[in-house]
């Protein structure tokens, strides 16, 4: 068979699934299936690159590593910029289809929890969310045991004769990367004696403002359409969002900002 555009990107596929759950169909379902089907896309991704770039980093190979997360930080605005297109849908229109959703609930997203993991964030009560044995709990077992970016980024100072202390070297994966103030006094010293790598924490620093954007504009977005509502599936909604706020990726970065000179 000739390939053509649509045979190879599988448009006629793509195309069906979007299927309303609303009876008669609500025309604004469709905007939302869209938006959030290609937020999963965008995070399969987005899980792509910083798989490629944990390769990268403990690879030494710095350049590489810094194009691929300025593509990552790339399509983060287009993830804040999606929530733009989901508010020209006002809360009446939302409701019209909303109790069609039943139990589902972004809450539900492997893939964003899976990228919560790789960034640090580990907690152990997110995989009791999910069946076991199922696709979705075996990938976040995985992620869940496996270092973060983090961890690959001092593995890559490490091999540039920066000094990282053993025990955060060889650290439990699975437990919350933790602020560190040996880890902070090496930083200080990568921005003082190491242009590139400076650079390299720099765009980490705009990968964890990017991450905060992202969670600020779901908050406010999930305010503006339900309130103070329960959010779909049971969850807290806003008042749960809120709490994920402001909450630092990469505490050590932010740490040593009093400290450049």
């Amino acid at each position: 068979m000739e390939l053509t555009y649509t045979n190879y990107l599988k448009i006629n596929e793509l195309l069906d699934l979007q299927v309303p759950q609303s009876n008669p169909a609500e025309h604004d379902e469709m905007l939302f299936i869209i938006i959030h089907q290609t937020y999963e896309l965008w995070f399969k991704q987005i899980l792509r690159e910083a798989d490629y770039m944990n390769l990268l980093l403990c690879e030494n190979k710095l350049l590489r590593s810094q194009k691929t997360l300025r593509r990552i930080l790339t399509i983060l605005k287009v993830l804040v910029h999606q929530v733009d297109i989901l508010e020209t849908m006002t809360p009446l229109e939302f409701l019209s289809f909303r109790d069609y959703l039943q139990s589902a609930s972004g809450f539900q997203s492997y893939q964003f929890r899976e990228l919560e993991f790789l960034l640090g964030a580990k907690r152990s009560d997110v995989l009791n969310r999910f069946k076991n044995g199922s696709e979705e709990k075996i990938k976040l077992e995985k992620r869940f045991n496996e270092k973060t970016l983090w961890d690959c980024f001092l593995k890559c100072l490490s091999l540039n004769k920066f000094r990282i202390p053993e025990n955060i070297l060889g650290r439990n994966y699975t437990l919350p990367a933790e602020e560190s103030g040996e880890v902070q006094k090496t930083l200080l010293e990568v921005y003082k004696t190491s242009s590139v790598l400076a650079q390299l924490c720099e765009l980490f620093l705009d990968l964890d403002e990017g991450i905060q954007e992202w969670r600020y504009r779901h908050v406010k977005m999930v305010e503006r359409t339900i309130g103070s509502k329960s959010g779909t599936g049971g969850s807290a909604g806003a008042e749960y969002l809120k709490n994920t706020l402001f909450k630092p990726v990469f505490p050590d970065l932010w740490a040593i900002r009093t400290e450049l000179k």
